[in-house]
């Protein structure tokens, strides 16, 4: 069990900062994950916590105690990295007993700490078996067994399953969700690029941006209550559509009028002051409809992707303004066609000069 805190953390590479201001709790037993695009620090981040980068400026604490100095071995972490790095000349057995090896730890200790990890990670048939034997998955597994062994109080894993393929993903994914269940009393910090291993896996999130921490939440926080126009495009796929507009009639139901036409009501409450307000509104794909009715949005269908159980549409762009919906079911027949969408007043967002007028 371990609780750690990060209070105006820095990384700076000379003048360059790459990381600014960072101030995060994360409590024992939760599994945080980090997520942004490419470049944003997450990685770095995650070094920086494992002591495999050196923190440039504020506090980096686990269970109350400074780790800015203390050395990687003596920080209670274990890593999992992206590559699986065993030992292709030993066997699974000897590579996650390698480490405790070599902190000359009791044959009857060791002998114990890989039988439960392998029983935690189902790899106990492939204990003498060597890597080359094995498919990318199990190797993977392997890696978090080397890390389990050793009892650490944080598990760091940086992005473990990019080098798997869709379907391992997908399986990878559920038995990491499954060890995290195994061991409830561990905190587990995650990076990934991968939405789906973000929404699925995490106790909160931590949207990384701009050298800097966007939003801090749980997953469903994120997704139906995004602080920011970033965070609200960032999670979900396909994006959140902005739409520009200004605000027509304020009060507890605001009504926003859309440049190009259209209208739609939010249950977002608004001032007398707000009236006019130049606001981007904010809908996600799925929660678009087609109406009879008066339309949020009308426009011609360019492309169709039926998925199977939804169908997505890609609206002809306006500048460089991309508008898609998403239905259930099949609907080709929508190619080239004109459709008028409709949203749920409470799903709708509102956005000024980026943020999110829930957040003022």
């Amino acid at each position: 069990m371990a609780n750690l805190k990060l209070v105006e953390v820095a990384k700076a590479y000379g003048d360059i900062k790459v990381l600014d201001h960072i101030n995060l709790d994360i409590k024992s037993g939760e599994l945080i994950v980090f997520v942004g695009p490419s470049g944003c620090g997450k990685s770095t981040l995650l070094r920086m916590i494992a002591g495999l980068e050196k923190i440039t400026g504020g506090d980096f604490t686990i269970d109350d105690v400074r780790m800015n100095e203390v050395p990687p071995s003596e920080r209670g972490i274990a890593m999992v990295f992206q590559s699986y790095a065993l030992y292709p000349h030993m066997t699974v057995r000897d590579n996650m007993a390698f480490a405790l090896k070599l902190a000359k730890k009791p044959r009857e200790e060791i002998d114990a700490a890989i039988e439960k990890a392998a029983r935690i990670l189902q790899l106990t048939p492939y204990l003498d078996r060597l890597p080359k034997a094995l498919s990318g998955g199990q190797r993977q597994r392997v890696a978090i067994g080397r890390a389990i062994v050793r009892d650490p109080k944080v598990y760091l894993f940086d992005e473990p399953l990019s080098n798997l393929d869709a379907a391992l993903r997908v399986a990878t994914r559920i038995e990491v969700a499954q060890l995290k269940e195994a061991m409830p009393n561990s905190t587990m910090i995650y990076v990934t690029h991968d939405q789906v291993e973000a929404m699925t896996l995490a106790s909160r999130i931590v949207v990384l941006a701009g050298g800097g921490i966007s939003q801090v939440g749980t997953p469903l926080e994120l997704y139906e209550r995004p602080e920011n126009e970033f965070v609200a495009q960032f999670i979900g796929s396909p994006s959140m559509n902005l739409l520009p507009g200004e605000i027509a009639q304020t009060g507890d139901r605001t009504l926003i009028k859309l440049e190009g036409g259209g209208e739609a009501w939010s249950t977002i409450p608004t001032r007398d002051s707000d009236r006019g307000l130049k606001v981007n509104l904010g809908v996600r794909p799925e929660d678009m409809v087609p109406t009879d009715g008066t339309p949020l949005y009308t426009g011609t269908v360019e492309i169709t992707e039926a998925l199977g159980e939804v169908t997505l549409l890609y609206f002809r762009k306006e500048g460089d303004r991309q508008v898609v919906a998403k239905l259930p079911g099949i609907h080709r027949d929508l190619r080239h066609k004109a459709v008028s969408l409709a949203a749920d007043p409470s799903k709708i967002h509102l956005f000024s000069n980026g943020r999110s007028l829930l957040y003022r």
